[in-house]
């Protein structure tokens, strides 16, 4: 069973989270999805610089099972991702709201984060 959402963040239907602060959205996938995907062996990036639209593949994480794209909630610019999961996908098994973050963007359209689910939304879509 996967924990449920944390509440500060929003969901995308593809099971991407985006946590903002202030203009800079942190972007992981949730512990759904990762449960769904086994074991994460192999996880692909973003360039930092990048300009990305919401619902464009921007990374790949590759489990056991598949290899699957993970898509931008929102568009931005990437200004950082997090080279521990590059070194070690499994703490995207581990701590998918923690540690196992993607990227975080800076947000060209801050609004566009209202059209994601509520963690309460989004236990709803996993569920039925």
């Amino acid at each position: 069973m996967s924990s449920p959402v944390p509440s500060d963040l929003r969901c995308a239907k593809s099971h991407e989270w985006l946590r903002i602060a202030g203009d800079t959205g942190t972007v992981g996938i949730t512990d759904h999805a990762q449960h769904e995907l086994t074991d994460i062996v192999f996880v692909e990036l973003p360039a930092v610089g990048r300009k990305v639209k919401a619902g464009e593949a921007c990374a790949v994480v590759e489990s056991v099972k598949t290899a699957s794209d993970i898509y931008a909630p929102v568009s931005g610019e990437i200004i950082a991702v997090n080279p521990a999961v590059v070194k070690d996908p499994a703490l995207v098994n581990s701590a998918p709201y923690g540690d196992g973050w993607f990227f975080q963007l800076k947000l060209a359209a801050p609004a566009e984060a209202e059209a994601l689910l509520s963690p309460s939304d989004y236990a709803k879509q996993i569920s039925g």
